[in-house]
């Protein structure tokens, strides 16, 4: 199996399964007192420790959740709810994950929140004029993630922050796609709040974290003693354990790692459009992550290549993976400038940190028989 689906979820490191499965055998409760709980909480320690060296902060201000999504929602619902009176308003980018699209969506059909959402150029990057104009002083949050899942195009989060700032709004910057293949600093980015989830970067599925600024109070969603009072629940040790050791694998090896993939990337980019006429990488004009290429084939059904590639060996996506089986066009795709019919002729392609050259050359092998036939035998 060739596997370029990296920006649905990578394999865990060795590291992160290592650490997954010492805290699989620490069965005591972080929240108790006796040798087994603090033991446990070590463990827990431990982790959070290694999430805020790898994004140059301080423990205390890491809060454990189970991914991006739980993440988004703490930091949404939650800075409404803390908001002052008068301050009820979300100003989020059109090209969101739908984690945050979504639950936008719900608050202002079920609240009556007022939600702007800002809209980007052609190549996918954020209009900030658009967004100074969507943020007022009824905005309570401004959400705009720093790495796209689909395209990879990054966003201009410190003129984001700054628009937040001088109206007095929050400002939450997910940063889900980043951490591992660029330096990530909370201090960097301008943020208020940073999602991040472990199982982009090679740790397990069902951990992720919330950055919280040490002055902002966030109201939780329920109630509960956990993690200062802040996200209620016991902690998923063996999730965090691997978040944690996972993030600083990440990290350390990003100089060497992020260069590498950038050019397998490269490489797969240059043999499709060289081998499959019309086609083109979206968001080629602006910054981008080093793993990541979105490529419209015109005439080519997505579904059927990527059944085709499917049972040839070759693993990728049309989009994003939460919303894999949606006959909706990709909302990233159309708010950047393209027809539904274009947008369904789109791939996915994402490295990740195993990938090898090999595995690409014989992607680049199998891909352009696959578009000629799905393109003859399925015409669009």
């Amino acid at each position: 199996m060739i596997y370029l689906d990296h920006n649905a979820i990578t394999p865990m490191r060795p590291e992160a399964l290592s650490a997954a499965e010492r805290a699989l055998r620490t069965f005591g409760n972080p929240s108790s007192v006796h040798a087994a709980g603090r033991a446990a909480r070590d463990v827990l320690d431990g982790a959070r420790a290694g999430v805020a060296r790898a994004l140059s902060t301080r423990p205390a201000e890491v809060v454990f959740t189970s991914g991006a999504t739980e993440s988004a929602a703490l930091a949404i619902r939650g800075a409404l709810a803390a908001a002052p009176a008068g301050r009820r308003g979300l100003a989020v980018s059109a090209v969101e994950h739908p984690c945050v699209l979504d639950l936008a969506r719900e608050l202002a059909r079920d609240e009556r929140v007022p939600v702007q959402v800002v809209s980007v150029d052609r190549r996918g990057v954020l209009d900030l004029e658009a967004l100074q104009q969507a943020v007022s002083e009824e905005t309570a949050l401004v959400a705009c993630m720093l790495a796209n899942n689909e395209t990879g195009v990054l966003q201009p989060v410190a003129e984001v922050a700054e628009v937040a700032r001088r109206a007095g709004a929050l400002f939450l910057c997910d940063a889900v796609q980043a951490v591992g293949k660029l330096a990530v600093e909370v201090g960097a980015l301008g943020a208020d709040l940073v999602a991040i989830t472990g199982q982009k970067f090679g740790g397990p599925r069902g951990a992720g974290a919330l950055w919280i600024r040490p002055d902002l109070r966030l109201r939780p969603l329920f109630g509960g003693h956990q993690e200062r009072g802040r996200r209620a629940g016991t902690e998923n040790l063996p999730g965090v354990a691997g978040l944690g050791a996972a993030i600083e694998a990440a990290s350390a090896a990003r100089e060497v790692e992020a260069p590498r993939m950038r050019a397998l990337r490269d490489r797969l980019e240059s043999g499709l459009l060289a081998a499959i006429p019309r086609s083109r990488v979206n968001g080629a004009g602006a910054e981008r992550l080093p793993t990541t290429a979105s490529v419209t084939m015109e005439g080519c059904d997505s579904e059927a290549l990527l059944i085709a590639m499917d049972l040839a060996g070759l693993c990728a996506s049309a989009g994003a993976a939460c919303t894999s089986g949606s006959t909706k066009p990709s909302h990233v795709l159309s708010a950047m400038g393209l027809s539904a019919r274009e947008a369904r002729a789109t791939i996915r392609f994402s490295v990740g940190w195993p990938t090898t050259g090999k595995e690409v050359d014989e992607a680049l092998r199998l891909l352009p028989p696959l578009v000629e036939r799905v393109r003859r035998e399925i015409p669009m």
